[in-house]
């Protein structure tokens, strides 16, 4: 989605009232709603920065957006008005931050450095020979000791020998009564998210029934069929610029909505 401001009053000016009713809401519905609201007005920009941060990267862009998403999300949840920084600045921090911290892991994780690997082995090796003499597995300290390296150099090698090493699926996770095999506890973390995304996008579905016929068909293509502002205005037969004063409307209507139906029972 694509959406292009055009008023005058900043972006934040008009989530603002968004963001605190969100804050101070207890009705759990009315809360999901405004929080995919502010998602999908702000989703241009995680758009935006993803493509950035992908020119070199390997990863579906899809993918990034996804974690972006991820990101706007704890923006909206974790916005401190008192800080002083305004809402769009802070969810540009978090975005980038958490599709830089995705596309960070995810590059250790495919390609260990070569110097990492070898020393991989060299600490086996070590691992082994002071098993024997001191008949207990040896602690990070012994074996920097040994190897005469660092503690947080043998730290990345652990790790880098964590992720290459297959792990039974029935493995137990844990020590307490309620242990579970890992195959219990994996969890597609994107899978998951995208799962949350689509559920609060259908509870959003709940007011937008509620616009006229030609707010409700802009934001149907918008927030659901996610094309930008020239595909809708194009499959419309208006202009980009009607289009963007039409999602404006519409976004603001939603906020009605939704306050509106917050006080009235399920």
């Amino acid at each position: 989605m694509n959406i292009n401001i055009e008023h005058n009053e900043s972006p934040d000016d008009e989530v603002k009232a968004w963001l605190s009713k969100y804050k101070n809401t207890d009705d759990n519905r009315a809360k999901t709603q405004l929080r995919t609201l502010i998602l999908h007005y702000y989703l241009h920009m995680v758009k935006k920065i993803a493509h950035g941060l992908a020119r070199r990267q390997a990863d579906p862009i899809e993918d990034i957006i996804q974690v972006g998403c991820v990101g706007l999300m704890k923006a909206i949840d974790q916005f401190d008005e008192a800080q002083g920084a305004s809402f769009k600045t802070y969810a540009t921090y978090r975005i980038t931050g958490e599709i830089r911290h995705y596309l960070r892991d995810k590059a250790s994780i495919i390609r260990a450095p070569r110097e990492l690997l070898e020393l991989s082995f060299r600490m086996n090796s070590i691992i082994e020979k002071l098993h024997s003499k001191l008949g207990r597995n040896p602690t990070e300290v012994e074996i920097a000791e040994e190897l005469q390296l660092p503690l947080k150099r043998i730290s990345e090698v652990i790790e880098v020998d964590r992720r290459k090493r297959p792990v039974s699926l029935d493995q137990i996770a844990g020590f307490s009564d309620n242990d579970q095999s890992l195959v219990d506890k994996l969890v597609d973390d994107k899978y998951q998210e995208e799962q949350k995304l689509q559920e609060d996008r259908i509870m959003l579905l709940e007011a937008v029934s509620l616009l006229s016929d030609n707010l409700k068909e802009v934001v149907q293509m918008s927030f659901f069929e996610d094309l930008n502002q020239n595909e809708i205005a194009k499959k419309v037969g208006i202009s980009q610029m009607q289009v963007s004063r039409r999602i404006k409307k519409a976004t603001a209507e939603l906020f009605k909505i939704i306050t509106k139906r917050e006080k009235q029972p399920d």
